[in-house]
């Protein structure tokens, strides 16, 4: 079964071959962490949460990391606004990133490397640049000379014209062409600094995820993954650090998720439209969150609205009811394994098909519904496991529907539109619909009554 994915550096969807297959290494950058991350932070740790779970099916050992960047003047900017350390800062801030991407059933990477356990590594690759020529000090700064790499920006496809047009490059007097990027900088007394040859400093952003490639993973790893906008400047600077430095490539396949808009709009600071996932956690299941992410693909634009949440959990609910809770007694057969040519692979080797992937779940839900019982052990296996594949229906159906008795009683005007939307759920013979309401229905404590007048209801 062959792994195509998208690769951004050659701008096609290529077949993946690992370096060593018996050592395959993922890298995928995480939260700047100075506040709780937002649904837009969420979307490459779901989507590359897929890619792991795909990795681990067909190769024996997989080594993820996925960092925390625990040093930036953002950082240092909020813990002085609230007058607290840095790392009090740091430490509640990624201890609730954990906690949130736990919720959405994103899987511990391997590896979770925090950038200030890796300053000494990052200082031993920058003096490694400026003995090859590719960096310089200048006023307590450490600059790399984009100049000096004849291929910088293969990445992003702009030449360094183009890069400097459409970019906010800082003009200073210390640097010996605009385009250059800050590796190290100068700390003042009241900022966080380490010793380094070039005087007390702090690192720049970029040579803090290439340092700890290389120091966890290797100077070459196989795949790359982050947001499309950190295509330019940061991964094109960490390519030209990490090619640099080893003689070597850097990485051999980068892939890059696309941007979500919130209500057709870019979502964004000035917009003030940011969701939290720490706040929609407290309106929807974190399942619900992770199966709004995966309805796209993940290179695609998505459009994030109460709508898509709505659909996702009724979507959840029908197939957590129809092909499990309506045959919640039987046990699923033991041993199973997804065939290597099954819908939900195919789809998912197919650059992380995921909308393919969850159309292939619900035909076999659909399958499982109709059924003889002595097939129903093993569609019902079928089913969790291709779900797995998407980190999905990992809870008990019975803990799934039992959140709507946790909540707030629907009222009236809400139970009739459900009684009617399932009604035209029935007429259109999607029954599995159909009872899924039902089931929601019951968990919220309302009985249902099927007459030939129309259904009536009751409260338990």
């Amino acid at each position: 079964m062959a792994l195509t994915l998208h690769n951004t550096l050659t701008g096609q969807k290529d077949t993946f071959t690992p370096l060593d297959p018996e050592r395959v290494t993922l890298y995928v950058c995480g939260p700047t962490v100075y506040n709780y991350v937002h649904i837009g932070n969420a979307r490459p740790v779901v989507a590359f949460d897929v890619l792991y779970r795909v990795l681990q099916r067909l190769y024996p050992n997989v080594i993820y990391a996925r960092n925390i960047t625990d040093i930036d003047d953002k950082i240092m900017k909020a813990a002085a606004e609230n007058g607290e350390p840095i790392s009090a800062i740091t430490d509640r801030f990624s201890r609730a990133f954990e906690e949130d991407m736990a919720a959405l059933h994103a899987l511990t990477p391997t590896i979770v490397p925090y950038a200030t356990d890796h300053v000494g590594d990052m200082i031993a690759m920058i003096e490694t640049l400026i003995a090859k020529g590719h960096a310089y000090a200048a006023e307590g700064h450490v600059l790399f000379a984009v100049q000096s790499m004849a291929d910088y920006g293969k990445l992003s496809k702009r030449s360094l014209d183009d890069m400097l047009a459409g970019a906010r490059v800082e003009v200073a007097p210390y640097k010996q062409y605009p385009g250059d990027f800050v590796l190290w900088k100068p700390s003042s007394d009241d900022q966080p600094g380490w010793d380094s040859p070039w005087g007390r400093g702090r690192p720049g952003w970029h040579i803090e995820c290439s340092a700890m490639i290389a120091r966890h993973l290797g100077p070459v790893i196989d795949i790359h993954g982050g947001g499309q906008d950190l295509i330019f400047p940061h991964h094109e600077n960490e390519i030209a650090q990490g090619c640099c430095a080893h003689g070597t490539e850097y990485v051999r396949y980068w892939l890059h998720n696309g941007y979500i808009n919130i209500d057709g709009e870019k979502m964004s600071k000035s917009l003030g439209n940011f969701r939290l996932v720490r706040e929609l956690l407290k309106r929807y299941p974190g399942e619900v969150l992770r199966f709004a992410l995966l309805s796209a693909h993940y290179r695609s634009p998505l459009n994030f609205s109460e709508d898509l949440l709505e659909q996702a959990s009724s979507t959840l609910d029908s197939l957590y009811y129809a092909a499990l809770g309506r045959d919640a007694a039987i046990t699923p057969e033991a041993g199973y394994t997804l065939p290597s040519d099954h819908p939900v692979l195919t789809a998912l080797c197919d650059d992380l098909n995921t909308p393919e992937a969850i159309s292939a779940l619900h035909r076999i839900a659909g399958a499982l519904n109709k059924a003889d019982p002595a097939d129903k052990p093993r569609l019902k296996a079928e089913l969790l496991a291709g779900a797995d594949m998407l980190g999905l229906l990992a809870e008990d159906p019975s803990a799934w529907f039992q959140r709507s008795r946790d909540s707030s009683a629907l009222d009236s005007s809400a139970i009739d539109t459900l009684i009617a939307e399932r009604t035209a759920a029935k007429k259109a013979k999607d029954f599995a619909r159909a009872d899924a309401i039902r089931a929601e229905l019951d968990a919220a404590g309302v009985v249902l009554e099927d007459t030939r007048e129309g259904t009536r209801w009751s409260r338990k």
